[in-house]
């Protein structure tokens, strides 16, 4: 049985400041979890660490900046062995095909997957450490079951979920010598600051609340995938598994419709 979570742990998480990262950390502070959060916004952080009780270490950095992770480094040390590191940071921005810019697609890749693998600079020392102090290491990254279908527009947010996802998968193979385990998360769409800016339908739509709650429940059971809400992702996976052809003409039919 999985002992992720099963007692008080030391988590580090990133993209805490809103949407799913500020629900995961307010229900991880209920179960009495330690953490040490990670935002752009330090006013965020610190309503997380008055909620806290004690529980909560802010460590502010934008994760696709080396030197603003550099800098907290010695906050993941200083707080103990790392149980638990969720790279949750993360954009979305999509794109006007009628207006190309290729500036859409590099922010996407920089924050989703630069800022993840950046992440891991200081994420891996401190998980490392806690391998060799004989106790559990998890890695947790938040990609997205977006890429699984090719929707218009998501050609940036889309890409850089497959790149981390691929990212994942590679480290879970790397890692898996060093005892250290890899989650992947793949959520449908959450009601965040982010898709509330969405002006198209959002099927199976959750609460950041109920995401956190069920990313918790597979943490738990010791998943190494957890996707969600199940009516949606299995339905993206069915249709990504038709002929090319016909995903195709799906495809451009949905993007046409969105147009």
């Amino acid at each position: 049985m999985s002992q992720r979570l099963q007692t008080p742990s030391n988590i580090w998480l990133t993209g805490a400041s809103s949407g799913i990262g500020e629900a995961l950390a307010k229900a991880l502070i209920q179960q009495g979890h330690h953490l040490i959060v990670t935002g752009r916004r330090q006013e965020a952080l610190d309503a997380l660490e008055a909620e806290g009780n004690g529980k909560v270490t802010t460590a502010r950095a934008d994760t696709t900046s080396k030197d603003e992770l550099a800098a907290i480094s010695a906050t993941l040390e200083a707080n103990g062995d790392l149980d638990m590191a969720v790279l949750n940071a993360g954009t979305c921005e999509y794109l006007d095909i009628r207006d190309y810019n290729s500036d859409v697609i590099e922010k996407n890749m920089t924050t989703n997957v630069v800022g993840t693998a950046r992440s891991l600079d200081i994420a891996l020392p401190a998980l490392r450490r806690s391998v060799k102090n004989g106790k559990q290491a998890t890695l947790v990254i938040v990609s997205s079951s977006s890429w699984w279908f090719p929707f218009g527009r998501a050609e940036g947010y889309g890409a850089s979920k497959a790149a981390l996802t691929y990212f994942a998968h590679a480290l879970r193979a790397d890692l898996a010598a060093e005892s250290i385990e890899v989650v992947v998360v793949s959520p449908g769409f959450v009601k965040t600051p982010l898709t509330d800016q969405n002006n198209f339908p959002m099927p199976f739509l959750v609460s950041a609340e109920d995401a956190a709650d069920r990313i918790i429940k597979g943490l738990q059971k010791g998943k190494q995938e957890i996707a969600f809400p199940k009516r949606f992702t299995w339905g993206l996976k069915l249709l990504g598994a038709l002929p090319q052809g016909l995903i195709d003409r799906m495809s451009a039919s949905m993007s046409r419709h969105n147009n």
